[in-house]
């Protein structure tokens, strides 16, 4: 069992009901400068997140806000590629061998570090699980092979306007958990509608077979309670990005953590009295 799939079944045992849902949070590798990766890693521990999303600096992120985009501007002014990135993944795990890290980037540094030579190294680095958002599962099935070889979880996405055809794809090539984008356009852009995220929930838990994350517009502890109260994880980003771009020099760390203590709390508070399945 991996990291991943161990932390969720962890997470449906806990609490009065039998539940708990996951905190992923994401913060962009090398943002606001590569010295402080690691630590804010431990800092999103700390704040409870259970798996952390940890983004690959590229340079045309078409899928991020302004937000994120700026954290990867930063992050490439400082040299940061994925091997880097592998490399803080792998200083990490000398002090925590048991928190998921998902890998989130896309297609183009993996193509030119290797697809094969990137699984091998992701997996000696510590990486449980890689979401690439410009492989879509239709156009990746020996990427997700490989990964999978490599002990390594294929995370995809789903979107409100994902076809039938595509839960299908999903089903089959992907493991670890599903990352729904609550709404349309990019990261950080507009405000979910909840109700709306609500009823698609079950639908795409039942046909996928795994847990589902909701990401994209949760920017606060409400916002985030709501969905944990329907999904199986809240993945939350551009207001952590946010969080470290205003905190006073050296502070971020410890920010980042006060935040997500808040996050975490009203997640806990809005399952503690179960769901419906």
């Amino acid at each position: 069992m991996s990291r991943i799939s161990a932390k969720f079944a962890e997470l449906q045992a806990q609490g009065p009901h039998g539940r708990r849902a996951a905190l992923i949070p994401f913060i962009t590798a090398g943002d606001p400068e590569p010295g402080q990766t690691v630590p804010l890693m431990r800092a999103l521990v700390a704040g409870g997140a259970d798996i952390i999303e940890l983004g690959v600096p590229f340079s045309d992120p078409m899928a991020d806000g302004p937000t994120i985009q700026r954290a990867s501007e930063r992050a490439l002014s400082f040299g940061v590629s994925l091997r880097v990135v592998l490399g803080m993944v792998h200083e990490f795990r000398k002090t925590d061998r048991t928190t998921p890290v998902v890998l989130m980037g896309y297609a183009n540094p993996i193509e030119a570090y290797g697809s094969e030579a990137f699984a091998r190294d992701a997996q000696a680095a510590g990486v449980d699980g890689v979401l690439v958002v410009d492989y879509p599962p239709e156009e990746c099935a020996e990427f997700s092979r490989l990964l999978k070889q490599f002990a390594i979880d294929p995370i995809f996405l789903l979107a409100p306007t994902s076809v039938e055809a595509r839960f299908a794809d999903v089903a089959e090539l992907g493991s670890g958990y599903i990352y729904y984008v609550s709404l349309k356009g990019v990261t950080g852009a507009a405000t979910i509608d909840l109700d709306e995220v609500a009823r698609r929930i079950p639908n795409i838990r039942a046909k996928v077979g795994m847990p589902v994350g909701v990401g994209f517009g949760i920017r606060d502890a409400a916002s985030a309670a709501r969905i944990a109260s329907v999904a199986d994880a809240v993945v939350i980003g551009s207001k952590i990005i946010e969080t470290i771009e205003q905190a006073p020099s050296g502070t971020a760390p410890a920010s980042v953590t006060a935040f997500l203590r808040e996050v975490r709390q009203a997640m806990d508070d809005a399952t503690s009295g179960g769901r419906e399945a």
